[in-house]
């Protein structure tokens, strides 16, 4: 769309309200909204000037003033909006309209251009698969003498002795694909994926997840980068804006609930050029090309500094333990689900892709698919052999390996500030071309120690009282 179709649709569908969105540093959508009487030529390419201090990660306030330039492409009617509300993602600018280094929109387009100067491929794929829970209730408090969190959900494992109940609860770890009534969340999820088809956005499927308690997944068809990351932000707030419509919350936390399975978000990626796909060879290894092995090798090569930006959260790392089809192991596989990489079996040239297994939704879709995708263009660079590395194939059960073949197996990091310390020390890989900047890394690193790792670090945890209060 262009500038002169936004205009068009506003008078066509008597729009009354523009709301403007823009991501900032650690991948939180933020917004605001501007009467269509305000709305003209000039305004929709100028920009609406904002303030950049107010936004985590961005400016001091010393040097504040920002610009976001809606990108007319994103333009979509809101539905949640009591009034008639058109919807537009924007870049963000320097007032002298610069492009902002900071702005996350920015480096997923970075990559984008970056790979095709390359001369590798023109085009990259990309297909998320979001895990998240739905809950009826999520309390949680922080305080100098209390802390707690509190979770319910009406399908809860926990729940199965309630008075009333009807027997439909699920046991922990038993919630992959149950029909209704026992997959209680159908409905809902249904009508998120409704609100989702009204927006444009496509669906392959949805269904119940492996845990108790409302989890859930809704695939998405695959587009390219930066459509894509602009996709995933526009999901999380349409499932979000749904489930509160229905009195209900989702999260996309990785490890919300003890003793169940977290939420991943497995990144399905392919490269192409000139309409050919370029992962595809029926004589390679699960019909691999050589390009494509190179790749995992950059994905696997870069992994403990990579998960600095797809596995962001503290949070990410409970889940990133054995036992939970975590896939903590930095190996490729035809069919492990434990492994980093899985890639999944196809016989079609256009369906071959690999699918990086570790991500979380917590990360920010703009930098995490930038940086995956520079990880593995950096393999084919430099000819990162996955096999000569020590990568794999590893087709085996990994939990029934010997301690001896289990210790020559790597594993991801163990913690959010291991993986800091990781992309402080690898990062010069993601500087190629320009795409992310040794400022927006270093912000990074310390926004996120600062904000996330040190406040968690600080806290005693619940579970210390009961381990230590009377030792």
């Amino acid at each position: 769309m262009t500038i002169d179709d936004v205009l068009r649709l506003i008078k066509e569908k008597d729009i009354e309200m523009v709301d403007f969105h823009l991501i900032d540093l650690p991948g939180t959508w933020q917004h605001v909204t501007v009467p269509v009487s305000e709305i003209d030529q000039e305004s929709l390419s100028h920009g609406i000037p904002f303030d950049g201090s107010s936004l985590r990660g961005f400016r001091g306030i010393e040097e504040s003033d920002m610009l976001m330039v809606p990108d007319p492409d994103t333009a979509v009617i809101d539905p949640f909006h009591n009034v008639p509300t058109l919807s537009i993602i924007c870049d963000v600018f320097d007032p002298d309209r610069v492009p902002y280094q900071r702005d996350p929109r920015r480096v997923a387009r970075n990559a984008e251009e970056y790979l095709k100067a390359t001369g590798l491929a023109d085009t990259s794929y990309w297909g998320p698969e979001l895990e998240f829970f739905i809950f009826d209730s999520a309390r949680f408090l922080n305080q100098t003498h209390q802390s707690y969190y509190f979770l319910d959900s009406v399908e809860g494992y926990w729940n199965s002795g309630r008075e009333g109940g009807l027997g439909l609860s699920i046991r922990p770890k038993e919630g992959y694909f149950p029909a209704p009534p026992v997959d209680q969340s159908h409905h809902l999820r249904t009508a998120m994926v409704k609100a989702l088809q009204s927006m444009g956005i496509r669906v392959e499927m949805h269904h119940h997840e492996v845990a108790t308690g409302g989890q859930s997944e809704i695939d998405l068809r695959f587009q390219t980068l930066t459509k894509q990351a602009d996709t995933v932000m526009m999901y999380k707030y349409v499932l979000r804006n749904v489930a509160f419509q229905h009195g209900k919350t989702v999260t996309f936390m990785p490890k919300p609930l003890f003793g169940d399975n977290g939420n991943g978000m497995h990144v399905h990626q392919s490269l192409w050029k000139d309409g050919t796909p370029l992962f595809y060879d029926e004589k390679g290894y699960a019909h691999l090309s050589q390009l494509a092995m190179y790749y995992i090798g950059g994905v696997l090569y870069h992994a403990p500094a990579l998960l600095a930006f797809t596995n962001p959260s503290t949070n990410s790392y409970r889940r990133l333990v054995p036992g939970y089809e975590a896939p903590v192991n930095i190996v490729f596989s035809h069919g492990n689900r434990s492994a980093a990489i899985r890639i999944p079996k196809t016989q079609s040239p256009k369906a071959s892709r690999i699918e990086f297994r570790t991500p979380d939704a917590t990360s920010n879709p703009y930098l995490a698919f930038a940086a995956i995708l520079m990880a593995g263009l950096d393999g084919i660079k430099n000819q990162r052999d996955p096999i000569k590395l020590g990568f794999g194939p590893l087709d085996r059960n990994i939990y029934a390996l010997s301690a001896e073949e289990l210790a020559k197996v790597q594993s991801v990091p163990g913690s959010l500030e291991e993986a800091l310390n990781n992309l402080k020390a690898d990062h010069a890989w993601l500087t190629e071309g320009g795409v992310f900047s040794e400022d927006l890394i270093q912000t990074w690193i310390d926004f996120k120690q600062k904000n996330e790792v040190d406040a968690v670090k600080l806290r005693p945890h619940p579970m210390e009282f009961e381990l230590y209060f009377n030792s």
